[in-house]
């Protein structure tokens, strides 16, 4: 352990920075596409809808460690050449962004339908129904699947170094095949994955507790 303090501290950093890299870019894109996706998936336009479907069908049950490889070595077959980080960062976007499509859409259906329709009848378009009624309400119950989604790309973070970037599960590799540390190097890093995670969770935990109340 010593070992690991004094001389790895730095490639133990240097692996955390690219993973939180790697989950806040890949988290928010989700979220992003994904509010695009569940508004497609509600929509009243049925292209809109049958894309959302598809889009969600298809990237929920890609692998990501498949579709990683299809971006990273596949694109510059048919001359897109992507850098590494951005590559893994889009592959987890568009893996991520079908799941938090679901979240949403989820959400934005344990609305009463009366509501909705009360927001119709007062002149509300579509999406100042979404804005003023459907949204407020939903965030309430999407909280903790919404954490769950973010944990999910955290770990998620860790297939990087399939594709040789060097996250923080990569370096902790690199440091065991140096040093032969047996699981001692893993242990550091799942404590690190876990005490984020876990921090995640407890934040979460404590905004529902605040917009219950709100309630």
């Amino acid at each position: 352990m010593g070992l690991l303090l004094t001389h790895y501290l730095g490639t133990f950093a240097a692996g955390l920075w690219v993973t939180a890299q790697f989950t806040v870019v890949g988290f928010a894109g989700s979220m992003i596409l994904g509010v695009v996706l569940a508004t497609f998936r509600i929509s009243p336009v049925a292209y809109l809808r049958a894309v959302g479907l598809i889009y969600v069908e298809i990237f929920r049950n890609v692998p990501l460690v498949s579709l990683l490889i299809l971006v990273v070595y596949g694109l510059p077959e048919i001359g897109i050449t992507i850098d590494y980080l951005p590559s893994v960062m889009i592959a987890m976007i568009l893996v991520g962004a079908s799941f938090a499509c679901e979240v949403f859409r989820t959400g934005i259906n344990a609305i009463p339908a009366g509501q909705v329709e009360a927001g119709r009848a007062i002149g509300l378009s579509f999406f100042g129904v979404l804005r003023e009624i459907v949204f407020p309400q939903s965030t309430r119950s999407m909280v903790q699947p919404i954490v769950t989604l973010f944990i999910g790309v955290l770990l998620s973070s860790s297939l990087a170094g399939v594709v040789g970037v060097m996250d923080l599960t990569a370096q902790v590799s690199y440091i065991n095949n140096r040093e032969a540390l047996g699981l001692t190097t893993f242990l550091i890093a799942a404590i690190i994955y876990a005490t984020i995670a876990l921090g995640a969770g407890a934040i979460g935990a404590r905004l529902e507790t605040k917009l219950r109340v709100l309630r």
